[in-house]
Protein backbone atom coordinates (compact mmCIF):
# COMPACT_ATOMS: atom_id res chain seq x y z
CA UNK A 1 0.00 0.00 0.00
CA UNK A 2 1.64 3.67 -0.89
CA UNK A 3 0.92 6.10 1.76
CA UNK A 4 -0.87 8.60 -0.84
CA UNK A 5 -3.98 6.59 -0.63
CA UNK A 6 -3.85 7.35 3.16
CA UNK A 7 -3.19 11.29 2.25
CA UNK A 8 -6.16 11.16 0.11
CA UNK A 9 -8.69 10.07 2.19
CA UNK A 10 -7.63 12.06 5.30
CA UNK A 11 -8.33 15.09 3.64
CA UNK A 12 -6.29 18.24 1.79
CA UNK A 13 -2.62 18.27 2.05
CA UNK A 14 -0.52 20.70 -0.08
CA UNK A 15 2.24 19.44 -2.52
CA UNK A 16 4.98 20.28 0.36
CA UNK A 17 2.98 18.54 2.60
CA UNK A 18 2.75 14.96 0.28
CA UNK A 19 6.50 15.22 -0.05
CA UNK A 20 7.32 15.41 3.56
CA UNK A 21 4.73 12.72 4.49
CA UNK A 22 6.05 10.13 1.95
CA UNK A 23 9.26 10.91 2.55
CA UNK A 24 8.99 10.02 6.38
CA UNK A 25 6.76 6.77 5.18
CA UNK A 26 9.78 5.77 2.99
CA UNK A 27 11.94 6.16 5.69
CA UNK A 28 10.12 3.90 8.17
CA UNK A 29 8.80 1.25 6.47
CA UNK A 30 10.87 -1.95 6.55
CA UNK A 31 11.40 -4.78 4.05
CA UNK A 32 8.77 -7.27 4.57
CA UNK A 33 6.51 -5.23 6.28
CA UNK A 34 2.62 -6.53 5.44
CA UNK A 35 0.00 -4.26 4.31
CA UNK A 36 -2.13 -3.72 7.04
CA UNK A 37 1.62 -2.78 8.95
CA UNK A 38 2.25 -0.51 6.18
CA UNK A 39 -1.16 0.98 6.45
CA UNK A 40 -1.01 1.17 10.06
CA UNK A 41 2.08 3.30 9.39
CA UNK A 42 0.71 5.48 6.82
CA UNK A 43 -1.91 6.39 9.55
CA UNK A 44 0.81 6.84 12.15
CA UNK A 45 2.59 9.15 9.60
CA UNK A 46 -0.44 11.36 9.12
CA UNK A 47 -2.23 11.58 12.71
CA UNK A 48 1.05 12.25 13.94
CA UNK A 49 1.05 14.90 11.54
CA UNK A 50 -2.08 16.51 11.81
CA UNK A 51 -1.48 16.80 15.36
CA UNK A 52 1.01 19.38 14.90
CA UNK A 53 4.42 17.79 14.64
CA UNK A 54 5.91 18.94 11.33
CA UNK A 55 9.47 18.59 12.28
CA UNK A 56 10.67 15.74 9.43
CA UNK A 57 13.13 14.03 11.89
CA UNK A 58 10.52 14.19 15.27
CA UNK A 59 8.03 12.84 12.61
CA UNK A 60 9.84 9.81 11.05
CA UNK A 61 10.83 9.12 15.32
CA UNK A 62 7.52 9.57 16.63
CA UNK A 63 5.95 7.66 13.32
CA UNK A 64 8.19 4.37 14.04
CA UNK A 65 6.24 3.57 17.70
CA UNK A 66 2.91 2.38 17.91
CA UNK A 67 0.01 4.73 19.12
CA UNK A 68 -0.79 4.61 22.63
CA UNK A 69 -3.68 3.57 24.24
Amino acid sequence: MSINRRIKEAGNFTPSEMGLLGRVFEQAKREGDSDASREALASRIIANYMAGITDEAELLALSRQPLGR
